[in-house]
């Protein structure tokens, strides 16, 4: 069951404290999925007849307001409100048969919002994306059996899935890094990264066995984060680039691009997110991989010393410059 947020923190200017809003906020926040200003209505007359329909429906303005409540459009002619409190926000997949809708979070059409906006020069403050059409259960007739499951599980299942296929990535980079490095003080380093990875890879799957305890069929519930460009590790493309032969700089600043472009893409997400284990986990991946960056950023820095300065095709991205990219 979703916990009471504190009303006297979320209220907007000007509102007052109600015993009565605190019960309907109460049975909101108990429900899953999408519900009705009336869905709402007969859920608190269950519990307490005297509440009007008035109060309900002055009070799913106020959760609005307040940033508990989120309302959508599913075309049925009226709204349907939603959790935004401790939720992501993401999109849907509506059937026009059943009017059931089924939630997404997509990384390439945020990206792709973004990237409409700003060749517009428009500052957006709100995306919506709905998809109609059929459902699966409607279209065969048959019942699927991988859908319900509770939406925080589900967001938490997808981060941690695309953390530990970060991880592995990184692994493998690193492992690969710290053969080819011939300086001692750099394989060094890269030794050190491949055993923090490991280990962290093994907490990481740990996290995620445990969480498939809590639910039996976690497993096999519909994807939720759609991240394409993170499916296969952040770090899998700079591993490739290994393999091709570089020297000792090239190798700490392929490890340098690679731990900036995960701590960026981990903190934007993370930072996006409403409150949730989802949340939590991007943003502790995120603290973890700017670790690692100033440390590749730091050793750069001592090798370039050590061997001279750099070759004149990194001099645009020297070490310096990272480091005030990075922030």
């Amino acid at each position: 069951m979703t916990t009471l947020p504190d009303l006297s923190r979320l209220k907007p200017v000007g509102s007052k404290r109600s015993s009565k809003r605190e019960q309907i906020v109460n049975v909101f926040l108990r429900q899953e999925g999408h519900l009705s200003a009336d869905d709402l209505v007969d859920l608190i007359r269950h519990e307490d007849h005297r509440i009007s329909r008035a109060t309900v429906y002055r009070t799913l303005q106020w959760m609005v307001d307040a940033g508990i409540a989120r309302k959508v459009d599913f075309g049925e002619g009226r709204f349907r409100f939603e959790h935004s409190y401790r939720q992501p926000r993401h999109f849907h997949l509506i059937c026009k048969s059943c009017h059931r809708s089924f939630e997404f979070l997509s990384s390439d059409i945020e990206g792709l919002v973004e990237e409409v906006a700003a060749a517009r020069n428009f500052t957006a403050s709100q995306s919506v994306v709905q998809i109609y059409g059929t459902c699966e259960a409607c279209r065969t007739g048959r019942a699927s059996a991988l859908e319900g499951g509770h939406a925080d599980m589900v967001f938490a299942r997808d981060a941690l899935r695309i953390a530990i296929a970060t991880e592995r990535s990184g692994l493998d980079f690193y492992t690969r890094a710290a053969r080819l490095t011939r300086d001692q003080r750099g394989r060094k380093v890269f030794q050190d990264l491949a055993l923090e990875e490991k280990e962290h890879l093994g907490k990481l799957e740990a996290r995620y066995a445990e969480l498939l305890q809590r639910d039996p069929q976690l497993e096999s519930r519909p994807t939720f984060l759609f991240f394409k460009g993170a499916a296969n590790g952040l770090f899998a493309e700079g591993a490739e680039r290994l393999s091709r032969g570089v020297d000792d700089q090239q190798a700490l600043m392929i490890g340098i691009r690679c731990e900036r472009g995960s701590h960026r893409f981990f903190k934007k997400y993370g930072e996006r997110f409403e409150d949730s284990e989802g949340k939590q986990i991007f943003l502790e991946f995120a603290d973890e991989e700017r670790e690692h960056l100033d440390l590749l950023i730091r050793e750069y820095q001592a090798l370039v010393k050590r061997q001279g300065r750099p070759r004149r095709r990194q001099r645009a991205t020297s070490a310096p410059a990272t480091r005030a990219n990075a922030r």
